[in-house]
């Protein structure tokens, strides 16, 4: 047994003593509070447990959710759901961990606090429920980016996301109605483009029919409307059903089967 136990001890302390580094992590070996200068990126590190140890950290997109007031031009606040997107380089994570510390997340925190705090107070609080979010989301990243830098290198911010924004009761009611202004003028101008367009077709109508008839009677001719006359007769013969056309003498009198009889 004595001679198992010191082969058994010795599996131990090599284990206890083997660090593994998995996909989307890191690990820097700190001896004595130095950290080394190769950051293992993937498989295991060895390292002496009584003066050493390894610091793991994740490399993947981390999200930091925040829910916060945010001050706007006006002096109102606004409450707001935050998303901060970052993560860390790899051959970097020793920078960040000397001037950070691991809780580095507290840092992005408070420099994202101030970076907002500052970007909003720039813009209305109607500015953060509009269009002109995207903006302020850009104008704060931008900010945090050049506060961070002074602290440390190896912190990547991807993005800022503004999920949600709460304004104050009053504002918000009184952006309801004027949104819902701007759309009952919006419909009521369409009403009237529609009614004025409506105008113009009848007008342009009744131009082409006024235009075609001065056309037509300025080509109708004495000839023509007796020719006209005639051939009208002539169609109306044709029928089976008995007829009497009344004229002006200048054209048939009878036209049909009943000429002879209505003569008489």
């Amino acid at each position: 047994m004595k001679n198992l136990s010191i082969p058994i001890l010795i599996l131990v302390l090599v284990f206890a003593s083997c660090a593994v580094i998995r996909p989307g992590e890191v690990g820097i070996k700190q001896t004595l509070g130095k950290f080394a200068a190769e950051v293992k990126v993937q498989g295991t590190i060895l390292y002496n447990p009584i003066i050493s140890r390894v610091i793991k950290e994740s490399t993947k997109t981390s999200n930091i959710k925040l829910v916060l007031s945010l001050p706007s031009k006006e002096g109102l606040s606004v409450n707001s759901e935050i998303s901060i997107l970052y993560r860390l380089q790899a051959n970097k994570v020793a920078s960040v961990l000397e001037n950070l510390g691991q809780n580095y997340e507290d840092v992005i925190t408070s420099v994202f606090r101030s970076a907002a705090s500052d970007v909003c107070a720039q813009f209305f609080a109607k500015d953060m429920h509009s269009g002109m979010r995207a903006d302020i989301e850009s104008e704060i990243l931008k900010k945090m980016k050049i506060n961070l830098e002074l602290q440390a290198d190896g912190v990547v911010l991807i993005a800022v996301l503004m999920k949600r924004i709460q304004l104050p009761n009053g504002l918000a009611n009184s952006i309801e109605r004027k949104l819902q202004a701007e759309q009952d003028a919006m419909r009521m101008e369409f009403v009237l483009d529609q009614e004025r367009l409506e105008a113009d077709r009848k007008i342009i109508n009744a131009k082409g029919e006024r235009d075609a008839q001065i056309i037509i009677s300025e080509g109708l001719t004495k000839e023509i409307i007796r020719i006209k006359a005639i051939e009208a007769f002539r169609e109306l013969s044709k029928s089976t059903n008995a007829k009497i056309i009344i004229t002006d003498g200048k054209t048939p009198f009878i036209v049909g089967s009943q000429e002879t009889d209505i003569k008489k």
